[in-house]
């Protein structure tokens, strides 16, 4: 971090400083060996010695977030083609994932609060456990199953699209699921016993209850999203940051950032930023809950 030095530094901070003693200075600007110096003045300048060899240490500028939002603005400002193809791709991939995602995880959560069955916790336990999971140990199975060498190597799925969708269907899954098995166990409670009178079946149970707290699965369907846009390990592993192909937002930021471009790795952030919030705005809006009085 940069420490600009200007006019005079801190008094206290410099009155804090220990003695400073003679012969010779040392690579943060302090002398050394020698009796102590109770001079104020040489306090005052060996702090500011100090400052600017970590200024020069460090090589931090303060100017490079500037920097990166006003790239923001420039490339969304001239509808950079490669942005743009960048965001559909990333759109596209963490869309898709969520859906299929949320098509198992909704019915799966649902029926786990309304089953009762031998081992019924030890499953929850797991089901738990996997919204953990890290996402380089699930990039590197599915980078196992879909190489050539793999048993699903003959559909060539490896560095395509298909293959982050499946990194990251299996990474918010369990988390999807889990938040729906928490809202749905609380919600049947208090359905259970008119459920249970009208003699309904298991996916009657499940399709009352998923329609009913449509607006709290909403909540665990975007807690999914943001993990699938901001997914970055698995996403490297399986699609192999290809320009043109799978390059998505976060592995652009991440090779901007490995090139030194930190200015263009914070433009793309801040468009990462504002397109997740664009996408929970969107879908709050969709499902009218502002308006009902129900955020």
């Amino acid at each position: 971090m940069q420490l600009i030095v200007q006019g005079n530094v801190n008094s206290n901070f410099a009155a804090k400083l220990p003695p400073i003693p003679h012969c010779g200075y040392d690579t943060a600007g302090f002398k050394l060996c020698g009796d102590p110096m109770p001079s104020a003045r040489d306090r005052h300048h060996a702090a500011a010695r100090f400052m600017r060899w970590c200024n020069d240490r460090d090589g931090f500028d303060m100017s490079e977030i500037l920097a990166g939002m006003t790239e923001a603005v420039l490339l969304v400002w001239s509808l950079d083609a490669d942005l743009i193809d960048i965001t559909l791709r990333s759109l596209k991939v963490s869309l898709s994932a969520l859906v299929i995602a949320s098509a198992v995880a909704l019915p799966l959560g649902t029926w786990l609060a309304i089953r009762r069955f031998r081992h019924r916790r030890f499953v929850i336990a797991t089901l738990n456990a996997f919204m953990g999971l890290p996402p380089v140990v699930v990039g590197l199975i599915v980078y196992l199953l879909l190489s050539r060498t793999g048993p699903f190597g003959v559909l060539d799925l490896l560095f395509t699209p298909t293959a982050m969708i499946i990194a990251q269907v299996i990474i918010i899954t369990p988390l999807i699921a889990s938040i729906t098995h928490q809202a749905m166990r609380e919600l049947w409670s208090e359905y259970h016993d008119l459920l249970i009178s009208l003699n309904t079946t298991h996916g009657q149970r499940i399709a009352t209850l998923i329609w009913d707290g449509r607006r709290t699965l909403m909540t665990a369907a975007l807690a999914g999203f943001g993990r699938a846009i901001g997914e970055v390990g698995a996403i490297m592993i399986v699609g192999g940051n290809i320009d043109h192909v799978t390059r998505v937002l976060t592995t652009a930021i991440a090779l901007e950032t490995g090139k030194g471009d930190f200015a263009l790795a914070l433009g793309l952030g801040v468009v990462l930023i504002a397109l997740s919030l664009c996408v929970n705005l969107t879908i709050h809006s969709l499902s009218r809950t502002e308006r009902e009085g129900r955020w």
